[in-house]
């Protein structure tokens, strides 16, 4: 059952990055570019490259077990696809697939950042992995926001092309 845009009853929990990107609080590059019945896709704000995406539960969750059946429902196609899109974006190598779900120590609204490795990043920060994402977090380097609003759209054109049955 779709509900209507908004309508959860925690969609927003004050204090929430992740919350004040979805509602506008903060400015999000790109925009959003996919909206399920339950999840959000959003292009990553942080340093791990464009073409990363962010897939995130519409409400203010904190851990994968507090998902309602229908929201984990939807979640594994959506990952598959945030995943294959992400892959085309940048034409890379890998694709990883994080859960997030920690700031300051504390538990925040989950997300899971579908992050395209091409063999240039591997090249450039001569590592992999986790030690991959600590690497570009120290480097800092942030993808233009002009560059997130080429590939947000791009994406969001992707997503709207059906996938063959």
């Amino acid at each position: 059952m779709r509900r209507a845009r908004g309508s959860c009853q925690t969609l927003r929990m004050e204090g929430c990055l992740a919350c004040d990107l979805s509602t506008g609080l903060h400015t999000l590059p790109g925009g959003l570019i996919h909206r399920s019945d339950f999840w959000l896709v959003e292009h990553c704000i942080g340093p791990l490259g464009l073409g990363t995406l962010i897939v995130k539960p519409e409400r203010h969750v904190t851990s994968v077990d507090d998902l309602t059946l229908a929201e984990a429902a939807e979640l594994g196609p959506l990952l598959r696809r945030a995943s294959q899109v992400a892959k085309e974006l940048v034409r890379a190598e890998q694709v990883y697939n994080c859960l997030w779900s920690h700031a300051g120590g504390a538990p925040v609204h989950i997300h899971y950042v579908i992050q395209p490795i091409t063999a240039d990043q591997l090249t450039r920060f001569g590592t992999h992995g986790p030690a991959l994402q600590v690497a570009m977090f120290a480097g800092g380097d942030t993808p233009r926001p002009d560059d997130v609003e080429r590939v947000a759209a791009a994406a969001r054109a992707r997503f709207s092309i059906p996938e063959p049955a």
